[in-house]
């Protein structure tokens, strides 16, 4: 693994060759005195600045740290050619009117740079920068049962304590590079997406290998194909993308208008997967062929999720009805593909796993670049990647240079951000009576209660991390649904003069049987993928979000709230 670390911090350092470190009143100076706090929010993402703005609002003292060096989470660093959202305005964005009223979308789909545009536009209405620190990783953070703190310590030498620890890291926080023989003799450039450069690589007639077909690799893939002089992209599992549909917006048309935003925002939280749309209220054998067809055609000409998220309702659950999806799915996408040969590796006539039970990704021209002479699929379940050379990459098969290899191969996903922390809660008879790690806790699955809190690590709570809606539900929405109410159940600990709360370990246990439940209710279980955990080597294998949707997820929240936070010990 040494030539994968090396590898990262070689990364970190091509990626930020250009950044700027901006000084903030917090950001300034190297004191290293120990500052006490209320809370410390980890990450600025969507989670980490919302908590901030919502903690300091209600009277708390609060600052957050940040590893990069400004706001955006995975958006400050996902700068990869054709970054961009998925998820359609206005609903990628904060509620609050005062951030939207003056605010005016490009495009429909949102570049990463406008999303790291839009950041700054929030930092600067809600006066975040004050109370934020960059360029600032933590490494450890250990609670002290007498005292009812935490201590967190960080790379650059920093030590907090803080009363509550809130962790904000999201779930793409660690990436995930397998471990190749020979990734530090490559001569070429190896990248991983999230470790982008600053300053664009000159890539125009470069030979090029992507590997990896997740959303990262054929977003990229899609733009390369326009400028590379050969582009190989190696594939292990065929990607089931949907058309994006992406709409450019100018001066007179500025997208949905505003007046209807507020609608927009409240359906967000009444819908399976936080969307202003929803599964049909009918199954697809309800309506006749023809008529199933005529759905599903609708559903196709609108983009984005639809066909995923607001199609039969039965669609995620049933396997018949699910290959009826995939049907009309492999015939529209074999349609834009000339090779048959091609066409059987990008939509087999045989469905290969359930439609919808990997990340659905939406593309803007991915399939027809396999109609270019300079673009070249390789299946590396027939080929396997041997190993890294110093020239490119040998398969099975044969040797390949490049110029550039490009590693999308995607996170440690919901728990290898949290994970990697070394966080030490309570003492516990299990590790005989020392104080247990979180990843030791995690090590034969993943437990928490609401996907917010864990047995044995008193008042530190997750945002948009394992056994949550996380990546059913967007960043922005479930930044305010958890975070409106980590807050409302700070402001009753205060109210009632309590220091300390922690999930039951009945609560956990409990809830990861809902978790189960639900996920075993769906067909996603069948199919390998990071909702579970499958594509890293050695994770345990589980279901790693909440699939009951989003309003049964605000019905438990509001539940455990309405019945004095039931399933918490307080004191």
């Amino acid at each position: 693994m040494a030539s994968i670390e090396n590898l990262k911090h070689l990364a970190l350092d091509v990626g930020d060759q250009n950044r700027t470190k901006a000084t903030y009143e917090f950001n300034s100076g190297v004191d290293h005195a120990i500052q006490y706090l209320d809370a410390l929010v980890v990450g600025a993402g969507f989670g980490g600045v919302y908590q901030l703005k919502k903690l300091r609002d209600h009277g708390y003292s609060v600052k957050l740290v940040e590893s990069g060096s400004d706001y955006g989470g995975v958006w400050y660093w996902n700068r990869y050619p054709g970054a961009r959202v998925d998820t359609a305005n206005p609903q990628y964005q904060f509620s609050d009117p005062a951030l939207w009223e003056d605010w005016e979308w490009k495009q429909r789909f949102p570049r990463s740079a406008e999303i790291r545009a839009y950041f700054a536009h929030v930092a600067e209405i809600w006066d975040l920068r004050k109370d934020t620190k960059f360029d600032t990783f933590v490494t450890a953070a250990t609670w002290d049962d007498q005292e009812a703190t935490w201590t967190v310590k960080t790379e650059n030498g920093d030590t907090y304590k803080a009363k509550f620890f809130l962790l904000s890291t999201g779930f793409a926080a660690k990436r995930y590079i397998p471990d190749w023989k020979g990734i530090d003799k490559f001569k070429g450039t190896f990248i991983h997406p999230s470790y982008w450069p600053h300053e664009e690589p000159d890539l125009k007639g470069k030979k090029v290998a992507i590997i990896g077909t997740g959303s990262t690799g054929i977003q990229i893939a899609t733009e390369l194909g326009k400028v590379a002089g050969e582009l190989y992209i190696f594939q292990r599992t065929l990607n089931m993308s949907l058309p994006m549909r992406q709409v450019d917006y100018n001066d007179h048309d500025h997208g949905y208008p505003k007046s209807g935003y507020p609608e927009i925002f409240s359906q967000r939280t009444t819908s399976f997967g936080g969307f202003d749309f929803n599964f049909l209220p009918r199954a697809t054998f309800d309506d006749t062929r023809e008529k199933r067809l005529q759905t599903y055609e609708e559903l196709w000409a609108e983009g984005d999720f639809k066909f995923w998220l607001a199609t039969y309702h039965d669609m995620l659950f049933s396997l018949s009805a699910n290959h009826e999806a995939y049907t009309f799915w492999r015939d529209k996408t074999r349609a834009k593909i000339r090779d048959p040969v091609i066409a059987d590796m990008l939509a087999p006539m045989d469905q290969p796993y359930a439609f919808g039970t990997k990340r659905i990704s939406l593309e803007t021209g991915y399939f027809e670049i396999f109609n270019q002479e300079n673009v070249h699929l390789v299946d590396v379940n027939a080929t396997p990647i041997q190993e890294i050379t110093e020239l490119g990459i040998k398969t099975s098969e044969k040797e390949m240079e490049f110029d550039y290899i490009i590693c999308a191969t995607g996170y440690d996903a919901l728990t290898g951000g949290l994970a990697q922390i070394d966080i030490k809660g309570r003492s516990s008879p299990s590790r005989t009576s020392r104080p247990e790690s979180l990843k030791e806790h995690w090590e034969n699955g993943t437990l928490t209660y609401l996907g917010l809190a864990v047995s044995s690590f008193p008042n530190m709570f997750i945002q948009y991390g394992p056994q949550a809606p996380t990546a059913l539900c967007n960043g922005p929405t479930c930044a305010e649904l958890q975070g409106d109410w980590i807050v409302g159940l700070l402001d009753y600990m205060r109210e009632k003069g309590l220091k300390r709360i922690e999930a039951k370990s009945e609560s956990e246990r409990k809830w990861k049987e809902d978790v189960l439940k639900f996920a075993n209710a769906t067909l996603l279980p069948q199919t390998k993928s990071w909702y579970m955990g499958d594509n890293v080597p050695g994770k345990v294998r589980e279901p790693l979000i909440f699939l009951g949707g989003v309003p049964e997820y605000l019905r438990r929240l509001g539940e455990c709230r309405d019945g004095g936070y039931e399933g918490f010990v307080m004191e």
